[in-house]
């Protein structure tokens, strides 16, 4: 079976649900993660996305900030949702897939929005910066994203770290910028490297490409300068390394009206 997996901070569902459909209808992904969807749960589009052919949901969600969402065109065996940092801040959902979607071999996908972390990279100033770093501690050491041997994992989201020299526009402009800052980027990998992850982007596409998801609303033309940074990720354990297929960038969504800062990254696996 060929599964098509698309994640995407959406920054705000209900405000872009057009938007989300275009790409619906054009892309027609298996699978959609959706960050920052910034409602509370029964305020969710379920009516749209169940006439877009997504019948299946898992949020968790909050009003007016951060939220979790994966919907499917094919139907979860379980969903789980864990709390980081003793906050119930709606950062993380789980799903399993398994007999009911025609999968023989159990398939866990987890969707996180990791915090962004403020504007001053420094713990003892700037809570916010504390709160990412705790967050991407205990991702290193969550036992549920340490899959080992035949476990077949996904893990997806807006992590909210450009790990790699040219995962941003200027590595040496970016060392004390929040996203790209040295602390940062050994804590994400650590956590990459705890659980034997393998990062898609980074398999498929050498290390000396500029690669980038997220362009800042600050800049009138994002276009001039190409000033981008790769926030958003798609991880596969081991066992799913030889699974991929196929992986995509949609750049052209942030041009699209009124879009997010962030675009859709889509991997299709053979499972």
């Amino acid at each position: 079976m060929r599964l098509s997996l698309t994640t995407w901070n959406i920054n705000s569902v209900r405000l872009r649900i057009d938007l989300v459909a275009k790409f619906l209808k054009s892309a027609r992904p298996d699978v959609l993660c959706l960050q920052e969807t910034k409602c509370i749960d029964d305020a969710f589009p379920l009516k749209r996305f169940k006439r877009l052919g997504y019948e299946h949901v898992a949020l968790n969600g909050q009003k007016g900030y951060h939220g979790v969402a994966i919907v499917s065109k094919i139907p979860f065996e379980s969903t789980d949702i864990r709390t980081f940092c003793d906050k119930v801040d709606s950062r993380h959902i789980s799903v399993s897939f398994g007999e009911k979607a025609s999968i023989a071999k159990p398939l866990v996908l987890h969707n996180f929005y990791v915090p962004a972390g403020g504007d001053i990279p420094d713990p003892a100033l700037n809570e916010k910066f504390d709160h990412k770093l705790r967050f991407l501690d205990e991702m290193k050491t969550c036992e549920p994203l340490h899959p080992r041997g035949e476990d077949r994992h996904i893990l997806v989201g807006d992590l909210n770290v450009a790990p790699h020299e040219n995962d941003v526009w200027s590595h040496k402009q970016l060392l004390k910028v929040v996203s790209h800052t040295p602390i940062e980027t050994e804590k994400l990998q650590a956590a990459l490297s705890a659980g034997e992850w393998v990062d898609v982007a980074r398999d498929r596409i050498p290390m000396s490409e500029k690669v980038y998801t997220w362009w800042s609303y600050r800049s009138a033309d994002w276009t001039v300068g190409d000033r981008g940074r790769r926030l958003d990720h798609i991880w596969v354990s081991r066992a799913l390394k030889d699974a991929i297929q196929d992986f995509k960038i949609l750049r052209d969504a942030r041009s699209w009206e009124r879009p997010s800062d962030h675009v859709p990254v889509t991997v299709t696996l053979d499972v």
